[in-house]
């Protein structure tokens, strides 16, 4: 009977009590959920993507100069190369077909200038009348800008300009109907009977040529000096409104030391592409090169390098 109320005594003093008790377990159960947090596996790192391939850069083989018979392979649709002193045509594509010549027409204007023994010292104003309603061609030639003849020749040959063109036409005796009278007058005098026109700048597609005319007209225009100097100076500034303004030549060829040109012209029109007619000299003598209907911008210039190389390398083939 003793030892029975002793053991209860010390199972009663030795057990926690009930709030401890379930204080310790919880306790236990926090402890056992953070080391199981503590033990989760660590993240393993996202694999880094290959770096793509270097990609190959394979060169374009360059565009071939000359056909299997050592003729120059051109990009203009129609060209002639012609000896200008014994008249031999040395190279010739569609010389006959008729098309558009552009802005070519400023060889035909300039002969007609100065045909007419006009005051070249003469004051011509650009007017409203100059501006190009036609293609929507912009100018640094403002209406109200005043220029010498002479400076409007110079810049309608070498810089292309319109308005200077349309105020030669517009300055000429009778007006412009009566200075492209005078155009188609002198394309008969000289044998062009491809050659059409309708203005004195280029903007109408109605002025038209073959290439076989072209180089007719190259010809007759390198026997005036001014066209010579004109058309083949390299740049030239005027004063504009009391503004220097610096115009270039539209041929790049005139500045280089490789070329010895008499007489350079080029034209363009969506209707025309790109269009260049020269006299030069190709050893030793005086060569027509027309050009018409390129395609691309630096391709009349190619066509021409092409035609230099060719040319000189047969000429003294043939002598």
């Amino acid at each position: 009977m003793v030892a029975a109320v002793l053991a209860t005594i010390a199972v009663l003093v030795l057990s926690p009590a009930p709030a401890e008790a379930a204080q310790r377990s919880t306790t236990a159960k926090k402890s056992a959920r953070v080391v199981a947090v503590k033990r989760q596996p660590a993240k393993k790192p996202a694999r880094r993507a290959a770096p793509a391939p270097a990609r190959k850069v394979v060169a374009k083989a360059p565009e071939p100069e000359f056909d299997r018979e050592g003729n120059p392979l051109l990009r203009s649709s129609a060209f002639l190369v012609q000896d200008l002193n014994s008249g031999e045509v040395i190279l010739e594509k569609n010389s006959a077909a008729v098309l558009p010549i552009a802005s070519i027409t400023k060889l035909m204007t300039a002969m007609v200038v100065l045909d007419a023994h006009l005051g070249l010292d003469e004051q011509l104003v650009i007017s409203e009348e100059d501006l190009d309603r036609l293609k929507g061609t912009g100018s640094r030639l403002g209406v109200g800008t005043t220029l010498s003849r002479e400076d409007m020749l110079r810049l309608a040959l070498m810089s292309s300009e319109n308005r200077a063109a349309s105020a030669l036409g517009r300055h000429y005796p009778g007006g412009q109907a009566a200075f492209v009278e005078a155009m188609n007058h002198k394309a008969h005098a000289l044998g062009l009977h491809d050659t059409r026109f309708y203005d004195s700048i280029g903007l109408n597609k109605g002025n038209v040529s073959s290439a076989r005319d072209l180089a007719q007209m190259v010809s007759a225009a390198s026997h005036y000096p001014l066209i010579r100097e004109f058309s083949t100076m390299s740049d030239y500034a005027v004063s504009v409104r009391g503004r220097a303004q610096q115009f270039r030549n539209t041929n790049s060829l005139v500045a280089s030391p490789d070329w010895q040109i008499g007489v350079s012209k080029t034209g363009f029109i969506n209707e025309s592409g790109k269009c260049l007619v020269m006299q030069a000299w190709m050893g030793n003598k005086p060569v027509a090169i027309v050009l018409l209907d390129s395609w691309g911008r630096y391709t009349r210039i190619g066509d021409a390098q092409r035609v230099r190389k060719w040319v000189e390398a047969i000429l003294p083939m043939r002598n």
